[in-house]
């Protein structure tokens, strides 16, 4: 069965002071578009850069130049470590 257009779109409602939306109608109008389509595309854009912020990990070279030392050169497991490790396999072999 296809689903129509209207099946595939979904509504998102909010409710603004007076103010919040005179300054939306203004915008809106500044970029020739309706207050729906000027906030649908800013929310949308304004999405889209947090979910790109949040996903990458930015380091200074040195920062970088020392994870990557870390992960070619890494340190001798420490007895904490190590009894983790062993704990950590007794219990999966308890379960399995």
């Amino acid at each position: 069965m296809k689903q129509t257009l209207a099946a595939t779109r979904r509504r998102i409602t909010a409710r603004v002071s007076g103010g919040m939306h005179d300054t939306l109608e203004q915008a809106a109008e500044l970029l020739g578009a309706t207050v729906n389509q000027f906030i649908t595309q800013t929310a949308y854009a304004e999405a889209q850069r947090v979910i790109e912020r949040e996903s990458v990990i930015r380091l200074s070279q040195r920062d970088a130049r020392t994870i990557l030392s870390l992960l070619d050169n890494p340190p001798a497991p420490s007895p904490a470590l190590k009894r983790a490790v062993k704990a950590h396999r007794s219990n999966v072999r308890a379960y399995t």
